[in-house]
Formats: structure tokens, C-alpha cells, sequence
């Protein structure tokens, strides 16, 4: 992380090298000291370092510069850089005109030239405003910043994104942000409606895709080789399992994911029944202890990369990415995992990603602080769900089509919902219609068992209602069920028969 700055700006140059030795001397252990000669020149560099997020201390300008004066230039600077103290450097003819400054540019101290002897005349002023600059200063990290309104689906993925691939970030609201709108201006950017991602180098893009994000954040995007041992397609635990596996046994390996390592496992907010965890862990966790031993066996993975086609020649698989890239290899184990089921009610489709969420993550988790959250759903996602919004939101409603969640749900799970203050749950009950314009305002529930409808206000909606296989994309090549299971070992088989383009002469082994 970069020191803070203190800027100089003065456009004369032994006035501006005086000075800049003057600071250095003192100051350069602690500050990184930058001296720029003319005012227009000063913001361009200011208004870079805002959108780098580098903090600036202190900026010390002289009053008397052609095209803009010290006192216009800190006028505009105070836009860029609020928190950073403001000197303006003077003569003695120049005193009307500083304290003027004082009110119309908020400076906060004028310095007269001559300042030597700097140790009686210019540190001491410098050492107290540094102070109490330092005083508010929280060194900032290098952030990725999300622009953009709450109620935006293409806000709502990219966030989801970047939390599955564990990408630090921070969302700036344009509705209730005043920085995020002043870093709209400073690019230009005013009147976008489209979600802006700033990057730690200043850089940014609009409405970008996932690969774009990617490439920018340096995720592996692109296969290094052309052939493979053994192609995953998937990175859920299953997938990340058979790549530890395939790569500590030599296998040049290759996993395929979609969106982020961990799948849907990967967004869940506590896993407290796996193996070897007995505090539990979080899906992100997970995914993050096993991408790490993936990699430390030499396993690569590319995100996000959408696989199309599979191939067979003869001893040989392929693997087309949806980018047109072409993959070979000796083995392909499939790991697609699934995705939710949709749940289908008038008025759905419109506000997906506008209030009705299918998963969570802890973006919505967080912009639901003090809201009343409706969770569809009695397994057990639904269940950790439940349990994770309870720590943000209001009041948790699950709505439960069955007559309880012992159904479908671990006992530990309903144990801790009992017991939260927050959590109610409502059985026999189903979602029959969802409201809203710009986003979701309210749904309409009614009980199974007594026909009671009712139509209650809500701004968030997540569904847990299922999953579907990723398989689709299969068809033709291998065999699945009515559902789009793949069928694997005994399930080919057919009246003790294998299929009859079943290539071998042994019946399928177990899996």
C-alpha cells in the first residue's frame, strides 16, 4: 500500500523544488511527497488517485499560478480528495485573498512566503494538520468497487460473482452513496444506469461480463495446454475432490467452472455436518482449503468458462468452451452439479434479480439489514439460509410447503431455527404470486390447508425449492433420465441388459 501524499502545486519551479526538499527532509519516511506544476495538471493526477483509492494528506498550494488560482484549484480538489488538508501559500499581498479562501474553498491554514526557517515556520503548522489528518485516517486496502442500484440484476450477478470467487469488494449504492456518485462524475459517468466496477488501479469497466472481470483480476481464464490427462467439467467439491485426486496421482489435470470453485456448496453460509470440521465451516471455506490443494498438487482451473459440446474419438474425449477454445484429453469426468429449480408464479420472471433471489450470497444478506427476508424452501439450503439472514435482517419468514421441516431437513438445522428470535415458519404454505414494478414489493402466500390467502409487503425473496442437473448441454452423447440425471454403472442397465450402443464387453461397473 502506498504512503500518503502530501502534493505540492506551484508553477514556479525553485519555489516548487524548495519546497519539495524542504518536505522531503521531514516528512519522506512517512509520506510520499509529489510536486506537479499547474493546477489542471494537479486534478487530473488527484482524481486518479481518488479512483486508485490512494489517500492524500495534505495539499499545499500556491495562490499565485496562471489559469487557476490556488484558491479556484482547492475549491475543486476539496471534490476529489474531502478528507485531505488544504494550505494555501501566499505573500503578503495576497493575505485578502486568502482569507476569502478560507470560506469559499474551506482551506485550512495560509502560509506566507518566505517560510524559511522551515523548522520554525513551516513544520510546525505541517505536523499539526498531519496530525490531525492522521488522526481520522484508516489506511484503505486495494478495493474493487461495485457501482450501482440495489435493485439491478446485472449488479446482483456481478456481486455474486466476485463473492463466490472470494474477489474483496465494496458496493456503492448509487441511491444512497454520495461517493459513489462523485466517482461516477469524476469519469464521466453521471447519468449511467449500468453497474461500473472500479478496479484497484484506477481502471474501470462498464456493465462488464464475467470473463472481462476476470481477466482484470487475474483469474486463470484460459487452459495452458491444448491436451490433457484428465478434464473436470465443474469445480464443486466433487469436481475439486477428483482433481486432488487425479493430480496427486501425476494425471496432467484440467478443471472447467462455469462460475467460481465451491459450486453451490461454495455459497452456502455454514456446512456443520462435513467430515473432519466439527466447529463446521462456511462454503467459501471450503472451496477456498480445496482450490488450494488442488493447485498445490499442479491441477489447473479456469473460471469462468462455460463448457458446450463433448466429443468422442475413439480413445480420445474433447471438450468445446463456449469462448471457441478446443480441449483434448485421455479422460473427461463430468461434475456439471445443478442448479435451482425456478419457481413458476405470475410476475416472477420480471423481478428476478430485483428482490427474488434463487440462492444467497453476502451481498443480498447485507443490503437486507433491518428487512423482513421470505425464504421459500424446507430443506436444508433453505434452512441455512435462514439461519444466515437472521444475523442481518429484521424478521426471517420461511414459507414451507410442507406440514413441517422434518421432512426434508437435518435435525440440527431445525433445532437452531426453534431457538432463533427472528426465524418464523410457516408449513403448508406456498408462494402464488410475487408484485413490484422496479422491484419486488410484495407476494402473495396462501395455506394449503385452510385456503387463507394473503398478500403481505416484501422487498426479498430468496427460493430454495431444488435443483436441476447442469446436463443439457449432454444430450446425444451420453445417457440420462427423465429427469437429466446421467446414468452411470447398474442404472444403464435395462432388463439385466447393457445399452445397445454399449461399446464394451463387460457390463458397466458400480459406482
Amino acid at each position: 500500500m502506498e504512503k500518503p501524499a502530501i502534493v505540492i502545486v506551484d508553477d514556479i519551479p525553485q519555489v516548487r523544488q524548495k519546497l519539495e526538499n524542504d518536505l522531503e527532509q521531514k516528512y519522506s519516511d512517512r509520506f510520499r511527497i509529489i510536486a506537479v506544476d499547474a493546477g489542471q495538471q494537479a486534478l487530473n493526477q488527484l482524481k486518479q488517485m481518488s479512483l486508485r483509492n490512494e489517500p492524500v494528506a495534505l495539499l499545499l498550494v500556491d495562490e499565485q499560478m496562471p489559469e487557476m488560482n490556488g484558491s479556484e484549484f482547492l475549491k475543486e480538489a476539496r471534490a476529489l480528495q474531502p478528507n485531505a488538508k488544504r494550505i494555501l501559500l501566499t505573500t503578503y499581498a495576497d493575505t485578502h485573498a486568502a482569507i476569502q479562501a478560507i470560506n469559499a474553498a474551506l482551506i485550512d491554514y495560509y502560509l506566507m512566503k518566505p517560510w524559511d526557517p522551515p523548522e520554525e515556520r513551516l513544520y510546525p503548522v505541517l505536523d499539526d494538520l498531519l496530525s490531525d489528518w492522521l488522526v481520522s485516517y484508516h489506511p484503505p486496502f486495494a478495493e474493487l468497487r461495485v457501482i450501482g442500484h440495489r435493485w439491478s440484476p446485472r449488479l446482483h450477478e456481478i456481486l455474486d460473482f466476485l463473492a463466490r470467487n472470494q474477489v474483496p469488494y465494496r458496493w456503492l449504492d448509487i441511491e444512497n452513496s454520495k461517493e459513489a456518485n462523485q466517482l461516477l462524475e469524476q469519469l464521466g459517468l453521471g447519468n449511467t444506469k449500468e453497474p461500473v466496477v472500479i478496479f484497484p488501479d484506477g481502471s474501470y469497466l462498464v456493465n462488464p461480463n464475467e470473463l472481462q472481470i476476470a481477466e482484470k483480476i487475474n483469474l486463470k481464464t484460459h487452459a495452458e495446454k491444448p491436451f490433457y490427462d484428465l478434464i473436470i467439467i465443474g469445480s464443486g467439491p466433487a469436481g475439486l475432490a477428483a482433481g486432488v485426486y487425479g493430480a496427486s496421482e501425476g494425471l496432467c489435470t484440467l478443471l472447467v467452472e462455469q462460475v467460481a470453485p465451491g459450486g453451490q456448496a461454495g455459497t452456502s453460509s455454514r456446512i456443520e455436518n462435513y467430515l473432519g470440521f466439527p466447529s463446521g465451516l462456511s462454503g467459501g471455506e471450503l472451496a477456498r482449503r480445496a482450490v488450494a490443494q488442488v493447485e498445490r498438487f499442479g491441477a489447473e482451473i479456469v473460471t469462468p468458462q462455460k463448457a458446450v459440446r463433448v466429443q468422442v474419438d475413439g480413445q480420445y474425449r474433447g471438450v468445446d468452451l463456449a469462448d471457441g477454445s478446443e480441449l483434448r484429453c485421455h479422460a473427461l469426468l463430468l461434475a456439471c452439479g445443478v442448479s435451482y429449480c425456478r419457481l413458476d408464479v405470475p410476475g416472477i420472471d420480471a423481478l428476478t434479480g430485483c428482490g427474488v433471489y434463487y440462492g444467497a450470497s453476502i451481498a443480498e444478506a447485507m443490503a437486507c439489514s433491518n428487512e423482513d427476508v421470505y425464504i421459500v424452501g424446507g430443506a436444508n439450503s433453505a434452512g441455512q439460509a435462514a439461519i444466515y439472514f437472521a444475523k442481518y435482517a429484521r424478521h426471517v419468514t420461511m414459507l414451507v410447503r410442507a406440514d413441517s421441516l422434518s421432512k426434508d431437513m437435518s435435525k440440527y438445522l431445525i433445532d437452531r431455527i426453534e431457538h432463533a428470535d427472528n426465524i418464523e415458519v410457516k408449513t403448508c404454505t406456498r408462494v402464488v404470486a410475487v408484485h413490484g414494478k422496479q422491484h419486488l414489493e410484495s407476494i402473495t402466500i396462501v395455506n394449503d390447508k385452510t385456503h387463507e390467502e394473503q398478500t403481505l409487503p416484501a422487498t426479498a425473496l430468496f427460493i430454495f425449492i431444488g435443483a436441476e442437473p447442469h446436463t443439457s448441454w449432454l444430450q446425444g452423447v451420453v445417457k440420462g433420465d427423465e429427469r437429466g440425471f446421467v446414468l452411470t454403472g447398474p442404472d444403464l442397465m435395462r432388463d439385466g441388459q447393457p445399452p445397445k450402443d454399449w461399446p464394451l464387453d463387460r457390463e458397466p461397473f458400480f459406482l
